[in-house]
């Protein structure tokens, strides 16, 4: 980890001195700053889409319901617990009225963003140390390093369950009756362990290459160098999520983008009438980028 950490604060003094004594900034430096607002609308984009999560107020007080149940029982309260149970699977009972009553309800919502600060070689020289830590079977000091190797913006919603939840309140209730205290303690105790995480996991490199090139594609007339950098930039932002594993469904390869930003880099260099290639470039990143974006449930 020294070793990054060390990387990291040269690239940030690195960074610093693209700014010349006379304040003038160089084209690296305003590629840079695409890269971080790019990151920054995404950040605020998938926040005001956390905030806009409808959650299930009723799935919410069921769950509550089910907590103030088990709390019964811990007191030898089983006529409470009872009763808290079937408050509980009446409030579920109204969602599940409903028709179109989704599988997953959700509880909470919330946003991480997992920025890789390191260079592209960083992230080689991680993935090799990790490697020979595996192969001596240290497993945990390579987990150390392999946990930092995360460029992603994570949104991340806890769901209640309503295929299995009421069934398993419902199993509790005829344990109770049935006075299996026990066990109707140890099935509730499950069911506030069994909520359902969902994650959508949205590369980071991706995002700011499809800023980085349409900003290229502004610029690509009047100013040619800022243009290429620009486009430099994007290559470095896919080449990281490349190496840090983030792959997609789309038939277009990390290959082929590359190739496509150097045909738009050269058209630049000569004629530069790129227009038709930087829109095809935006439009198969764009593909690429639909189908980057995975779903993890947990």
């Amino acid at each position: 980890m020294k070793k990054t950490l060390i990387s990291t604060t040269l690239a940030i003094l690195l960074s610093a001195n693209l700014v010349y004594a006379d304040g003038n900034i160089t084209n690296a430096q305003k590629s840079q700053n695409v890269s971080h607002s790019a990151l920054t609308k995404a950040t605020n984009k998938a926040n005001k889409s956390k905030d806009g999560v409808k959650l299930g107020q009723e799935a919410l007080n069921a769950v509550k319901l089910t907590q103030d149940a088990l709390i019964a029982l811990n007191k030898n309260n089983k006529d409470e617990a009872i009763k808290k149970i079937e408050d509980a699977l009446g409030k579920l009972e109204v969602i599940l009225q409903n028709p179109k009553a989704p599988a997953l309800i959700p509880l909470k919502a919330s946003v991480a963003v997992n920025e890789f600060k390191g260079s592209n070689s960083d992230i080689e020289n991680a993935v090799i140390s990790s490697i020979a830590l595996l192969q001596n079977h240290r497993v945990q000091a390579a987990r150390h390093i392999t946990q930092a190797l995360q460029d992603e913006i994570d949104f991340t919603t806890v769901n209640l369950p309503m295929v299995s939840y009421p069934a398993a309140l419902k199993l509790a209730a005829k344990k109770l009756h049935e006075n299996k205290v026990d066990e109707a303690k140890a099935i509730l105790a499950t069911t506030l362990r069994t909520f359902v995480e969902v994650t959508e996991v949205t590369p980071i490199g991706i995002i700011e290459a499809q800023d980085l090139i349409s900003a290229a594609s502004k610029v690509a007339k009047k100013d040619k160098k800022l243009a290429l950098s620009h486009l430099d930039a994007a290559k470095n932002a896919l080449k990281r999520d490349e190496l840090l594993g983030y792959t997609s469904r789309s038939d277009t390869t990390y290959k082929m983008l590359n190739e496509a930003i150097n045909k738009v880099q050269k058209e630049i260099k000569g004629k530069n009438k790129a227009e038709k290639l930087f829109e095809d470039l935006i439009n198969k990143l764009k593909e690429f980028k639909d189908k980057a974006v995975k779903s993890i449930k947990g």
